[in-house]
């Protein structure tokens, strides 16, 4: 790996972690020509399926734009960075169980309304309000109505399970 500060080939792994659900493993790294410090993802390279746009015009999946559409609903909001991309892996792991060559661009924007849902309210109705072409304020007042009487994503990571897992 080149160091993106001095451009050197060799640097060492300082420390190695699972992270995105298991399916990345981030390392820090370390310069041996300057000594500064970075941190790098290796994941599993697989074939997505092409998007079905609604236009009927086909494209390869893009992860990057996904992640810039998650990150522009997120922006300013209080959600971590490995939130963000434990979503996206979920996405492209949704994708690639369907074994399907091509999917409708459709099923990816309602995949990233589920888990920016599960992420945060109010990132997800500033997704849904583009995605789903709010024509007035009616259609946020429903949406705001529906998220309203489901706990938030920050409560729901807090609540206590009444269930026993094992069971």
């Amino acid at each position: 790996m080149r160091c993106p500060f001095c451009g050197a080939v060799d640097t060492k792994v300082i420390d190695s972690r699972l992270a995105s659900d298991g399916d990345q493993v981030r390392r820090r790294r370390e310069c041996i020509g300057c000594a500064e410090r970075f941190t790098t993802y290796e994941e599993a390279e697989l074939a997505l399926p092409r998007l079905i746009k609604s236009n009927g015009s086909r494209e390869p999946f893009q992860e990057e734009k996904l992640r810039l559409g998650m990150l522009k609903a997120l922006e300013k909001r209080p959600v971590a960075t490995e939130s963000i991309e434990a979503a996206i892996g979920h996405i492209k792991r949704d994708l690639m169980v369907r074994g399907e060559r091509e999917v409708e661009s459709r099923a990816v924007g309602e995949m990233v309304m589920h888990e920016l849902r599960e992420l945060d309210h109010i990132a997800y109705i500033r997704y849904a309000s583009v995605y789903l072409s709010f024509e007035d304020i009616s259609a946020f007042q429903d949406v705001i109505n529906r998220l309203e009487k489901e706990p938030t994503p920050e409560m729901r990571r807090h609540q206590i399970s009444l269930l026993n897992e094992g069971d």
